[in-house]
């Protein structure tokens, strides 16, 4: 059971604001998980139903950083698992299927740096290749380790999963991971040559001031039943 804190009650609200935002945004369908950190040994994730269906009442589930899963808890919820215990500077973790995403990792290809969104993964997100479900220990280290410390790394046929400092960002990575992929599968089919990113301009492009998240989030939330009856956006 989650504890009763203000900022547990808080952080809650934002991985509920987070599930329907991913699926307003065509991110997830029936399939796909969020959640985020509460500190160094544990972590809320989405209840395991469609992240579009999630109601104010519906409990996360509280997971430990180690050992067994909880029953409650979906077993790719490992993934989340392995992250947080591997990466502490991660707060947040989206595990999504969306649509360009799943096109282009079908083509053996993750989102090369060519426009904003994309240069948050420059030069390009590792890929994945094992197409099958990671539900047990060495296939989510695996996964983890090819990770590495990007924010986002494609599953071949099997969607992403992307990371940030917080939910929020999280959620925009996902966006902007999807957005990327977008672009790709425009360029390839045009059949001209693409102008990648140099590195040193996917690095100034890939800004976090400005409030970038922030606007992604309040952009992905607006609708929101919980915004629009509490004000604001979750605190995560």
């Amino acid at each position: 059971m989650l504890e009763t804190t203000a900022v547990d009650t808080n952080r809650a609200r934002a991985l509920r604001l987070a599930a329907r935002a991913l699926a307003h945004a065509g991110l997830v369908h029936a399939y796909g998980h969020c959640s985020l950190r509460l500190d160094s040994t544990r972590f809320i994730v989405s209840p395991p139903k469609a992240l579009g269906l999630v109601k104010a009442n519906d409990a996360a589930v509280q997971v430990s950083t180690t050992g067994p899963l909880p029953a409650a808890a979906l077993p790719e919820v490992i993934i989340h698992q392995r992250i947080y215990a591997q990466r502490p500077d991660v707060n947040g973790v989206v595990r999504f299927q969306s649509p360009q995403i799943m096109a282009l990792s079908a083509l053996g290809r993750t989102p090369r740096a060519l426009h904003g969104f994309g240069a948050y993964f420059a030069p390009k997100p590792a890929l994945y290749l094992n197409p099958r479900q990671v539900r047990d220990v060495p296939s989510a280290a695996a996964l983890v380790e090819q990770l590495g410390d990007a924010r986002g790394i494609v599953m071949r046929g099997n969607g992403a999963v992307t990371v940030g400092t917080s939910i929020e960002e999280a959620v925009a990575m996902a966006w902007y991971l999807e957005d990327a992929a977008r672009v790709e599968l425009a360029v390839l089919a045009t059949g001209q040559s693409a102008q990648e990113f140099t590195a040193s301009e996917s690095a100034d492009r890939a800004a976090s001031s400005g409030q970038l998240v922030e606007r992604m989030w309040d952009w992905l939330t607006c609708d929101d039943p919980e915004i629009n009856q509490a004000g604001g956006r979750g605190d995560s």
